[in-house]
């Protein structure tokens, strides 16, 4: 079960039935368990420290544009980590003394004023919420406008710096899904939700996009690259 909102609708409707999620949010406040290590239900899986990161990201695009004074972060306001991370990320803004305007889109064309209205904004760069709806359901559409506008983006998918996106920084998706697999092997055999801890990122990816560099006029800094996991060239 993938996301927040269907893993908390998914538990609402069965407390019986297992269920191996996959979320982005903290799955004690989100009540689908009552421990990490205990989960005490009918529900487990992993959490992507969705959150967590997002601060991270603002400081690796503030290295490879340090002149940049306003850095956008574009946010769906119907996920349910969105007031966190807006607090998170201005808390970072705030200490690096640069501006962050929040842009908020939860439909394709919200998506296209948002970045209509970076212009305006004088941003420098944009950091991309992972977002179920803006990540999976429209990486296309936020690469073409990130391309067409110029702009420097990062988010925590290896498929938006894969696609032509800038750069990407997150936990593996691989590592994690391969554990909700093993998750639910162990379910088919017997084992019960309630005894099988949440399960947190041990792996972090940073994958930088040298073409989308190039295009942007950008170099991507040593330190960077001596970081990054994969180069896209």
């Amino acid at each position: 079960m993938g996301g927040d909102l269907a893993s908390r609708a998914a538990k609402d409707a069965t407390s019986t039935i297992p269920i191996v999620f996959s979320v982005g949010g903290d799955p004690i406040e989100l009540g689908l368990v009552a421990s990490l290590a205990r989960p005490g239900g009918n529900l487990t899986g992993v959490t992507v420290f969705v959150a967590e990161l997002v601060p991270k990201r603002l400081e690796l695009l503030s290295e490879l544009v340090p002149k940049a004074r306003v850095f956008a972060l574009l946010v769906n306001p119907n996920n349910p980590n969105t007031e966190r991370i807006i607090r998170d990320v201005q808390e970072a803004a705030r200490l690096k003394g640069v501006q962050l305007p929040i842009l908020k889109a939860s439909t394709e064309s919200e998506i296209d004023t948002a970045f209509a209205s970076l212009v305006q904004l004088q941003a420098g760069a944009l950091v991309v919420h992972d977002d179920p709806f803006l990540i999976n359901s429209r990486l296309d559409q936020l690469v073409a406008l990130a391309v067409h506008h110029a702009v420097p983006a990062i988010s925590g998918s290896r498929e938006m710096a894969a696609s032509g996106g800038l750069i990407s920084y997150g936990a593996s998706r691989t590592a994690l899904y391969r554990q909700v697999g093993i998750y639910v092997g162990k379910i088919l055999k017997g084992a019960a939700p309630a005894d099988l801890p949440v399960q947190q990122p041990t792996r972090f990816e940073l994958v930088v996009n040298l073409n989308t560099a190039k295009a942007l006029g950008l170099i991507i800094p040593p330190s960077i690259l001596a970081r990054a996991d994969e180069v896209i060239e």
